[in-house]
């Protein structure tokens, strides 16, 4: 299942001063199957400051957000995708969020992604096989656990995101 919503925006450009930092994607399947397909590539997933860095001042705005929408445990990651940084078709396994909430059952497991400045040339999300551009700051999508997704900026600007993560 997938949602569209939109949050008013109320944050600044703070995002774009994180410590930002690359790690590679935690899928060795998937990386696999990718250079099988043909992706020739070292730049996947882009550059991530998630809960273990500091993060904005009005980050916990968004997480009382999605909690008044019925989320638990919710957890943020920003994400920086510069020029030519891919993430081909996966569905994520959320390995480290299963850990430190102790959740069995993935399917209770939800994910956002909120778009935190206006959509730029270049920049694309395919979600369950339909493509999203053309998005405004402020806007998002949730999908359930396993809905297959995608990402890319073959843009010249830098596209970030606020990825949420929550369960039922």
């Amino acid at each position: 299942m997938v949602t569209l919503g939109n949050i008013d925006p109320f944050w600044d450009d703070e995002y774009t001063k994180l410590n930002y930092k690359t790690e590679q994607f935690n899928n060795n399947q998937d990386l696999t199957r990718w250079v099988y397909q043909g992706y020739r590539h070292d730049k996947f997933t882009g550059e991530m400051c998630d809960m273990r860095q500091p993060q904005p001042t009005w980050n916990d705005q968004f997480i009382n957000y999605f909690k008044d929408l019925g989320w638990q445990d919710v957890c943020t990651s920003y994400y920086k995708m510069t020029t030519g940084t891919i993430l081909p078709t996966h569905s994520d396994t959320y390995k480290s969020y299963k850990k430190v909430f102790n959740i069995s059952d993935v399917s209770k497991i939800k994910r956002a992604l909120v778009f935190l400045e206006d959509w730029s040339s270049g920049h694309y999300l395919e979600v369950d096989g339909h493509p999203i551009v053309s998005w405004l700051k402020g806007n998002y999508i949730i999908w359930e656990h396993n809905i297959p997704h995608m990402a890319a900026n073959i843009g010249t600007e830098p596209r970030y995101t606020l990825q949420i993560t929550g369960h039922e």
